[in-house]
């Protein structure tokens, strides 16, 4: 007995050192390509799938089989996936989500695949490859570590995978092959993968979703690792690895027994929960404060021929089950439910730009407490009836969403989709399949739902009106603030949007519509089976919805029909290869997968509007501001511009005054370094006052703490003497505190019209009928009218930067912050930029302007802070020229 924590403990040491092998794998792999490659596990997996074939179905001698499968099949994946897919997303600048969605399309491939090779059943005669022991598998380990740690540290090549992954171009023009570079970091994580899956197969039974989900939960140690460090990730994985087998020894007895076991079965899903939620995850542009998802297109044009079709196939699909007989009606029970499934991530991902793969936990939930009240199984309340049930249990399990949407404020891109994945996978891990929790379930269907013509009716009802909600979340006030959180957060903030409450409550929806849909699925099948809410079934889910368009809710439910359809017509596993084959190609689609085909729009010509509205040489045509600024300050008017052709002065924005904005003394450390420090500046109403410096001066810290952005340690900041220090952005921007960015902060995904009119929706005390009349008056104002139908994205640099200035203008802001407004402009942009913000602040709200141009300053300044070393100093100018 004394023997027994030693002998838990190497077996323990096993486990650690498969997580190990995967850890070094992800860690390299990431370090050389900047990519965090969620099909580990799928790789693993067809590893493991290919040796047993090799060596217990072909009886090929085991040297030839691993030298074939190890170090052939499995680096030969990797290296193809590098140059068939993630080359081409890396040189075009593809972002965090565009790579996730690509690993996770290599990750479902190769788990449809299997199923179409191997079959769903377990198989348990996966051959050893190494002894029992786990020193083997620690040597492994050890020589594989220390060679990549030399490699990195002496030789050239490891200097020239720093170099391409800190600046690939900048390491490509010093002549760098970062091809070759990250070809290898793929080759060797994929092969890494592979071993895992060989040393993990023999004790398990393999199958398709198995292996790859543990192997998933072994991204823990390399999340633990922060993704750079070797020894903490082996660290990190034999730990965790003997934690877990230790706890077996513990036997308290009763519920604790069942949830100790529970928990120790299921470590590294904790540890990788606990880690995305504590670790800073340095995942390439996963914490950048403003990006676009880039899975959604343009929006929907409204009478768009292209998208009626669509919408009249999704209903003659969905009607078409009524003529189908008993046993085919039977399977398509499961379209509508998994549509609203499916729904329920368009919701999340399409509309509110969160990355969720948790979503078929929340449905396991809604089918779960379905049963559970169905049953009478919840102590103190009796059995209702199926509906009631299903009502009841979509109420419980939504607010449910905010064990997501909490974590989800602070956190996007790579960061999230592992928080959600991780929750999602402990969900199934702990609920689903604890004897406790699920035992007993009733989901029977009586009276006229036992009739499936009847209860498929009453599906295509929920689903309508589900869809009804979803439309209703897409227009109107609360749909622009919705794609403005998606395409820009910081943007969304700066315009007044609500961010944080704005995601939960997306999460919020989102588990509702799951849950209803998983409730259905359970009474549709009439049993709460947990492999149909498995985590890596809910990865197949999310890959179709972004394949068929994110935030095309007709899509949603075409894909649920051809998940369905598929599997049911043929075997199983041909849909999630079908999924994963459109995933990989998604790079190559339009923005917004399927669905962006029907909103492809004829070219247009992109110099119509902005400040030019072509370019500067001459006979180029102004746009009305630019006409209308090109006569105040005395500009040649280009040839073939006649007088007459001239537009009236628009309506001016109604006069605010401005109010004075001070900050006092702020400070702002990080990491103990100061980079603001005892800052005092005031903006004066009616004057433009600039803050120039040195890049690295603090000028960009000292604007978030400004704007709310970023809070500072110390100090205050108050507008017309209310303290807005502990206010957060979007409430200083509904108090008259506007602010653009130095990149261009507008919302892709939303027209021109919209753009401006978030800016107007969120100022306090605005009716809808004054926002749009507000909206109107500043298209007409900058000369965007014409322009007011097309989406943001593509147009020209000029009309972007008034885009941005003119959401801030519609909220009627009384202090206007702008972080260098002439970045990218031409010398006449510039000249009429120079007379739009004199005439701003004429007409009252004062203007702090980060910029380093000094002429702009000399041109616009009355006062100017120089920043340097997180210190300013004031310098007083003489009255500014209005005129030329």
């Amino acid at each position: 007995m004394a023997s027994l924590p030693l002998d838990l403990a190497q077996a323990g040491l096993t486990v650690g050192a498969a997580a190990a092998l995967s850890g070094i794998g992800l860690v390299v792999c990431f370090r050389a390509t900047g990519v965090l490659n969620l099909a580990q596990g799928a790789i693993a997996m067809i590893t493991a799938y290919a040796l047993r074939q090799t060596i217990v179905v072909w009886h090929w001698p085991r040297p030839l089989a691993v030298l074939a499968c190890l170090f052939v099949l499995a680096p030969g994946i990797g290296w193809a996936l590098d140059a068939a897919v993630f080359r081409h997303l890396q040189r075009r600048g593809a972002g965090p989500v565009e790579t996730l969605v690509a690993c996770l399309g290599v990750f479902v491939l190769l788990v449809g695949t299997a199923f179409l090779l191997w079959g769903p059943t377990p198989l348990g005669d996966a051959p050893d490859l190494l002894p029992s022991s786990p020193w083997a598998v620690l040597a492994v380990v050890a020589v594989l570590g220390a060679g990549v740690a030399a490699v990195g540290r002496w030789t050239p090549f490891g200097t020239q995978v720093r170099a391409v992954v800190d600046n690939r171009r900048l390491a490509e023009l010093a002549g760098v092959d970062a091809d070759r570079v990250s070809s290898v970091g793929w080759a060797f994580g994929a092969f890494t993968a592979g071993l895992t899956g060989a040393v993990l197969a023999p004790g398990l039974r393999l199958d398709p979703y198995g292996l790859p989900l543990l192997v998933m939960e072994t991204i823990a140690v390399a999340v633990i690792a922060g993704l750079r460090s070797l020894s903490a990730a082996v660290a990190a994985a034999l730990a965790i690895g003997v934690l877990q087998s230790e706890l077996t020894q513990f036997h308290p007895g009763g519920w604790p027994q069942s949830l100790l076991q529970a928990v120790g079965a299921n470590l590294f899903v904790l540890a990788l929960l606990a880690a995305v939620l504590l670790v800073p995850l340095r995942a390439a542009g996963s914490e950048h404060r403003g990006y676009r998802p880039a899975l959604t297109g343009p929006p929907p044009r409204p009478g768009s021929s292209r998208a009626f079709a669509a919408q009249v196939g999704c209903a003659t699909l969905l009607l078409l089950p009524f003529a189908f007989r008993p046993d085919d009606l039977r399977a398509a029970l499961q379209v509508p439910a998994l549509a609203l499934v499916l729904l329920s991530i368009v919701v999340v991902t399409g509309y509110g730009g969160q990355v969720s793969l948790g979503q078929a936990g929340y449905a396991g939930l809604g089918a779960l407490f379905t049963g559970l009240l169905a049953g009478g199984r919840l102590p103190g309340l009796p059995a209702f009836p199926a509906p009631v049930a299903l009502l009841v249990a979509v109420l419980v399990a939504a607010p449910l969403g905010l064990l997501v949407g909490w974590p989800a404020i602070r956190r996007r891109g790579l960061a999230l989709a592992l928080t959600t994945f991780a929750l999602g996978t402990a969900i199934s891990r702990l609920v689903f399949q604890q004897p406790a929790a699920t035992a007993g379930v009733v989901l029977d269907r009586v009276g006229l739902l036992g009739h499936d013509r009847f209860f498929y009716g009453l599906e295509l009802a929920l689903l309508a009106a589900a869809l009804l909600l979803v439309r209703a979340l897409r227009r109107g006030r609360l749909g622009r603030a919705l794609g403005a959180m998606r395409d820009h957060e910081a943007g969304a903030a700066a315009a007044g949007v609500n961010v944080p409450r704005l995601k939960l409550l997306a999460f919020v929806v989102g588990a509702a519509l799951a849950a209803l849909g998983g409730g259905l699925l359970g009474l549709g099948g009439q049993a709460f089976d947990p492999n149909t809410f498995d985590p890596v079934l809910g990865l197949t889910w999310f890959a179709a919805v972004v394949v068929f368009g994110a935030d095309s809710a007709v899509g949603a439910v075409l894909a649920a029909a051809l998940l369905v359809g598929l599997d049911a017509g043929t075997v199983v596993g041909v849909s999630a290869a079908a999924i994963g084959a459109l995933a990989l190609l998604l790079g190559r689609m339009p923005p917004g997968g399927l669905a962006g085909l029907a909103r492809l729009r004829p070219h247009r010509n992109g110099r119509a509007g902005g400040l030019l509205a072509g370019a500067p040489e001459e006979g180029a045509r102004l746009s009305p501001l630019g006409r209308q600024l090109a006569a105040r300050i005395r500009l040649p008017a280009p040839a073939g511009e006649a007088a007459a052709e001239r537009s009236p002065a628009p309506t001016p924005l109604p006069r605010r005054e401005g109010v004075r904005l001070t900050a006092r003394n702020l400070t702002r450390r990080f990491d103990g370094w100061a980079v603001v420090d005892g800052v005092t500046l005031a903006v004066p109403p009616g004057r433009i006052t600039a803050l120039t410096g040195p890049n690295g001066a603090g000028k960009s810290t000292l604007f978030d703490c400004l704007s709310g952005a970023g809070r500072p340690d110390s100090g205050q900041v108050l507008l017309g003497g209310r303290d807005l220090t502990r206010l957060p952005e979007h409430a200083r921007a509904r108090l008259g505190l506007a602010r653009t960015f130095q990149q261009i902060a507008v919302f892709p995904g939303l027209t021109v019209a919209d753009n401006i009119r978030v800016g107007a929706e969120q100022a306090a005390g605005r009716s809808a009928r004054r926002s749009a009349e507000d909206a109107e008056r500043v298209l007409r104002l900058l000369g965007l009218a014409a322009l007011r139908d097309q989406a943001a994205a593509g147009l020209p640099t000029g009309t972007l930067r008034l885009v941005e200035l003119g959401r801030a203008l519609a909220a009627e802001p009384v202090v206007l912050l702008l972080d260098e407004p002439g970045a990218g402009l031409d010398r006449r942009e510039t000249a009429l930029l120079v007379e739009l913000l004199r005439s701003l602040a004429e007409d009252g709200p004062g203007l702090l302007l980060v910029e380093h141009d000094r002429e702009l300053i000399d041109e616009l300044a009355s006062g100017v802070h120089v920043m340097s070393a997180g210190r300013t100093e004031f310098h007083t100018r003489g009255p500014v020229r209005h005129g030329t």
